[in-house]
This record gives structure tokens, sequence and C-alpha cells, in this order.
């Protein structure tokens, strides 16, 4: 295995790491409304992501610094075709994180803590929809120049393929965030929780399938690998089996257990996604100009050094995410910073 394809699926397991630890973060911000049904619950809701949230998100951050030392012109052609859409997200996520660190600090100004609930709201649902979107438009290829640089609108993405997997996205972020409120909450808030965990899985099992279909139908080529070498099928199989044991613990009341397979089913879509994707990193709509993981490279030096900085400094951050949610384990509450 070379260095650019180790690469690959570094910035793969980055990008995985967030989507499961910043997917519930997610979640909890886009059934804000849904989940919690009094002050107290929207508070718990609060408090149950406060500890974390915000070190979730520096998975995206390493994530997006990786793929710009790793593949420089990949990070050009997305962030600068996609500037609009990337913007919409840093807004929201913005939006997020005064709406979280705001909310109990508006405890005496119900007008203003209403604003920050809805701030957390919003700027939880547009990332979790557009960060599908952007998957889909690399799926089914993106107009690229003669210089690798993208010649479409932001209208452009936002087309039918696209907004599908924006749904899909949507709706494992929802999965995520409602399967994580089960292990943090109880009573009321909790069976709630349950109840749509077990309506998102089964969602998400048909949106699921149903963005399979039409990526068969029009990106075939996604197939290539899995063909050619029939054992990766078992990673949707996973995917498969994983969405339908969701359920069977919720029922089981073995809320970690299904919190595990919601995360799996995060993990293995996003691995079937790298997988059908290798070695390209963006499709364009001519095939001769997709960016693959050799001609959009750094040089060899330059994968070598950053390399050997991952090896030392991700298994630190792994130790410092695991020490975290050991000493903020168990139940949240509606307190003020709770946390």
């Amino acid at each position: 295995m070379d260095l650019n394809t180790i690469w690959f699926f570094l910035i793969g397991i980055l990008i995985i790491g967030y989507a499961i630890l910043d997917g519930f973060d997610l979640g909890i911000g886009s059934l804000f409304y849904i989940l919690g049904k009094t002050d107290d619950q929207k508070k718990t809701l609060i408090n149950s992501i406060g500890p974390v949230w915000d070190g979730n998100e520096v998975w995206l951050l390493t994530g997006g610094g990786a793929l710009f030392a790793a593949f420089p012109y990949v990070y050009a052609t997305v962030f600068s075709g996609f500037y609009l859409a990337m913007m919409l997200v840093l807004f929201g996520l913005i939006f997020r994180a005064v709406g979280i660190e705001y909310y109990f600090k508006m405890y005496d100004d119900k007008g203003m803590q209403n604003l920050m609930g809805k701030m957390f709201f919003v700027g939880s649902f547009i990332p979790a929809l557009l960060f599908g979107v952007a998957i889909g438009n690399v799926i089914i290829g993106i107009p690229l120049d003669d210089m690798q640089n993208y010649s479409g609108s932001f209208f452009g993405l936002l087309n039918p393929y696209s907004l599908l997997f924006g749904v899909v996205g949507l709706v494992g972020f929802l999965l995520q965030g409602a399967v994580y409120a089960t292990v943090k909450t109880d009573g009321e808030l909790q069976q709630r929780a349950t109840n749509l965990a077990m309506k998102f899985s089964w969602a998400l099992l048909v949106v699921w399938i149903l963005g399979t279909i039409l990526t068969y139908i029009l990106a075939s080529y996604m197939f290539d690998n899995y063909n050619n070498i029939p054992v990766l099928y078992v990673i949707p199989l996973l995917t498969l089996i994983s969405l339908l044991a969701i359920s069977l613990f919720l029922k089981k009341k073995a809320y970690g257990k299904a919190f595990i397979a919601s995360s799996l089913v995060i993990a293995t879509e996003i691995l079937t996604f790298a997988v059908g994707l290798f070695p390209n990193l963006v499709i364009s709509k001519n095939p001769l100009q997709n960016l693959t993981i050799y001609n959009a490279a750094s040089t060899d030096l330059t994968l070598t050094v950053m390399l050997i900085i991952a090896l030392i400094g991700v298994p630190i951050v792994l130790v410092y995410t695991g020490y975290v949610y050991y000493v903020f384990r168990g139940k949240a509450s509606s307190e003020r910073a709770g946390y």
C-alpha cells in the first residue's frame, strides 16, 4: 500500500470520526423541538452534548487540514467550487455554537433563550443536510474546466440525486442523535427518543436502498471496485445488519449497543462510499479530469512527514477523547451547566 492510498483512508477515518461524534450533536440539534417538549427537556438535550460538542468538531478541522496537506488540488477544487455551500455550513456551525453556549446564559430572558434554541436548531439542521448533498455531488460528478476548477453554479449542486443523498445524511444524523439521546436521558424523553430512533432506522433503510439503486443507474462506476473484489460487498452488508440491529437493541433497552450499531451504520456507509470512489477523490463530468489520489497529491516527502505526525497525534487525540467521554459518562440533567 503506497502513501497515497494510506492518506486516502486516513482522511476517510477522520471523516468517519467526525460523522459519528458530531453526528449525534447535529442530530440532537435537528431534533431539538421534536424531542424537547418542555424547558427542562430542552436543557437536558443541550447538557447531553455540552461537554463534548466542541471537541467533536475538531475532527472536521483535522480532516480539512489533512485534505489540504495530502491532496491540495482536491482541497482547492472542492472548497472553491462548493464555496457558498461551505459558507452556509460554516455559518450553521457558528450559529449552533452560539446557541449552545448562550442558551443557559439567557435564563433571565426567555425571548433571547428561545432565539438561542432556534440558532441551535438551524445551525444543526443545515450542515446535517448539506454534508450529504456534497457527497452526492462527488458521486454523480461535478463540472470541471481544463484547469480542474469547478465551472458550475451553487444551484447546480442542488440536483435531485445530491438532494436525495442530503436526505440520507440528514436521516443518518437524526438517527444518531435520537439513539444518543436514549443513552443520555431517561423517562419520557428517553422513550420519545427511542420511538423516533426506531422510525429513523427504517426511514434510513428506505432512502439508503433508494440511493443505492439510483447510484447503480446513474453512477455505475461506483460499483466497479465491488464487482472486481466481491468480498467488499461485506461492507454495505454490515450497514444493513447494523440498521436492523438498532430496533432490536432498543426494544431490549440495550441503549449502549444501539448506539454502537448506529455508529457502525454511519461508519460503514462512509466506507462503502470511499471504497466505491477509490482511487478517485473528485469525479468530474469529464472522466479525464477526475481528481485522483495520484494526480492531486502532495509530494512523497510531504505525505511521509504528515504520516509521522498523524501516527503520533491521532492516538493522543483518541486517548483524550475517550477520557472526556469517560469523565462525562452517565445521564444528563436539566440543571444550569448540568454537565
